[in-house]
């Protein structure tokens, strides 16, 4: 069975409930799923076992929170290379964070990423849950192609 984790890193929720839609999106094809905060993964090591990733970041004054970018500093021990990836955030003004995260996924960890990033303002819509799902979807047809 196809394992996938989805790590965020939120200041006021928004960005965990992306986490979740997404998760939601990825469990219809019956893949097992983890989501976590981004505060727990301590090592390497918490990363590895796993067929796709997502990882999304609130995006705080013009940047991905710092927690996520320690994160993504240990990943390049993880040895995520050719792993499916995906990247998310939610954001008040700017959102730059999703592409910032998309961007090292893709080029410094070498992981084979869905066609786009992610990006919902906050608070989010209906709209926005079934976009979250869809790239869940979108993700998990990666994984099993």
């Amino acid at each position: 069975m196809h394992k996938a984790l989805v790590v965020y890193a939120t200041r006021t929720a928004k960005t965990k409930e992306i986490a979740n839609h997404i998760a939601e999106g990825i469990k219809t094809a019956e893949l097992e799923v983890n989501v976590v905060d981004v505060k727990c993964i301590k090592s390497p090591s918490e990363l590895a076992g796993y067929d796709g990733y997502a990882f999304g970041s609130a995006t705080y004054h013009g940047e991905m929170m710092e927690a996520m970018k320690t994160m993504l500093f240990m990943a390049e021990k993880a040895n995520l290379d050719g792993k499916i990836g995906g990247a998310f955030g939610s954001y008040g003004w700017s959102g730059e964070a999703p592409d910032q995260i998309y961007q090292t996924m893709k080029n410094i960890l070498n992981m084979k990423m869905v066609n786009r990033y992610l990006r919902i303002k906050s608070p989010a819509s209906p709209e926005d849950t079934q976009l979250a799902y869809a790239y869940g979807r979108e993700i998990c047809k990666k994984i099993e192609a």
